[in-house]
């Protein structure tokens, strides 16, 4: 039990409201001038905006100020936090700065990192290689802090977490990339983004590991697979998972990497967005800028980002058309060709996956109507879908092609732009 040294000589008492996410987001967020987002949804709460936040979230039992988030006070944990500085060290410098601030910045308990010493996980089990690092999973007994107990003192924490750690491969030396990722992570904290806990270190090879949410039930590919799913399920489980890369770009941020492997399931069904390694700002884009070299799974990869030109919202959404159209046939995409550089020269030149007969225009449209992936509003509106005919009959495949991934070199990028 950790006390707390605010005040100790007075009786607290909980004052945090009964939260409503219909009406709030789970955090109060500080406000931009120009934000994409700004003033559109209700739901946000302004950092500034007292009596909202109060309205949200209530009042701290110790400072009597508005809450940050749900059961949350920055302020106070932020001091909390401090107080256990001197307690932990990943004995690299960058790495304790970049956590310490994420601990003082923390407006929700999903919006601080912690150093977890390697130890401190059991049952560690490797899953998979990814195309920057290996998969683990493992159980952490002691869980992450979600709450301050403030009428007995003490941190509440979720207990006995099963948690994904995944490495990035030569990262003794910690990299740029390493932090990018877990920095977009605490940027754009979203209910359908993978959650991450925090940093550890493998004693044995020094490659400093993400600690994720452990999703169980694998990828959409997994998920469809081996679970039976009617249209109507489907549809839903789409808007889900496109109102998750809507949230992504709201937030500014396009994914580069947009794959059934990057969607997961989780023990509740539930899709969330995983892999933010290449995440970058919208801000990069640019049609007439190109990029030196590209990566990804060559399927999803849109034709224009196969040319050499940047990612975009527009790329993600191509991506979007080549997923959706893939779940609802349950067939992976140009399963009987090679993925190979043919391949990336025929989808610059037109190719697309058979459309499923089932699938409405609107879906379709993603990947054929518009080949270069204009992003538009409308392309996310999910609204008035026509129904499937006979969509009863058809039959379920479990035709499998293993994804593999796509890196194009300068002298590719001519080849494919020779018409």
């Amino acid at each position: 039990m950790e006390i707390s040294t605010i005040n100790p000589k007075e009786t607290k008492r909980n004052l945090w409201k009964y939260f409503s996410p219909v009406k709030y987001q789970l955090h109060a967020t500080i406000s931009t001038i120009g934000s994409a987002i700004e003033s559109v949804d209700d739901k946000i709460v302004y950092m500034e905006d007292l009596e909202k936040r109060k309205k949200a979230y209530g009042i701290c039992g110790e400072c009597n100020e508005p809450g940050t988030g749900e059961d949350w006070c920055q302020s106070c944990n932020a001091k909390r936090f401090k107080d256990r500085f001197k307690n932990w060290t990943s004995e690299n410098k960058d790495i304790d700065e970049f956590i310490q601030q994420s601990q003082l910045n923390a407006e929700y308990y999903k919006k601080y990192l912690e150093w977890i010493p390697f130890e401190n996980f059991k049952d560690i089990t490797y899953i998979i290689k990814g195309g920057f690092g290996k998969i683990y999973s493992a159980k952490w007994p002691e869980g992450y802090i979600y709450y301050w107990d403030i009428e007995n003192q003490e941190w509440k924490k979720y207990v006995d977490k099963k948690v994904a750690l995944k490495s990035l491969d030569n990262s003794s030396c910690i990299s740029t990339e390493f932090l990018n990722e877990i920095k977009t992570h605490l940027q754009i904290y979203l209910l359908d983004v993978i959650q991450c806990y925090g940093i550890t270190q493998d004693p044995n090879t020094k490659d400093y590991m993400m600690v994720l949410e452990y999703c169980e039930n694998g990828n959409l590919r997994n998920y469809y697979l081996n679970n039976e799913s009617d249209y109507y399920s489907k549809i839903d489980e789409l808007i889900r998972i496109v109102s998750g890369l809507l949230d992504l770009h709201n937030a500014g941020k396009v994914h580069k990497d947009f794959h059934p492997g990057n969607i997961l399931y989780d023990v509740h069904t539930d899709p969330y967005i995983s892999d933010l390694g290449m995440c970058q700002s919208a801000n990069n884009e640019k049609h007439s800028v190109k990029q030196e070299g590209i990566y990804g799974v060559l399927p999803y990869m849109a034709p224009e980002v196969l040319r050499g030109y940047q990612y975009t919202k527009a790329s993600d959404i191509y991506s979007f058309g080549i997923i959706k159209n893939e779940y609802i046939s349950e067939e992976t995409p140009y399963n009987n060709i090679p993925h190979n550089h043919a391949l990336a020269i025929k989808i610059c030149k037109g190719l697309r996956p058979n459309i499923f007969k089932y699938t409405p225009k609107l879906l379709a449209d993603l990947i054929t109507k518009y080949p270069q992936a204009i992003y538009t509003s409308r392309l996310l509106n999910f609204k008035n879908l026509p129904e499937p005919v006979n969509s009863a009959v058809a039959t379920k495949t479990t035709l499998y092609s293993e994804c593999f991934d796509c890196q194009l070199d300068e002298s590719d990028f001519n080849e494919v732009n020779q018409d």
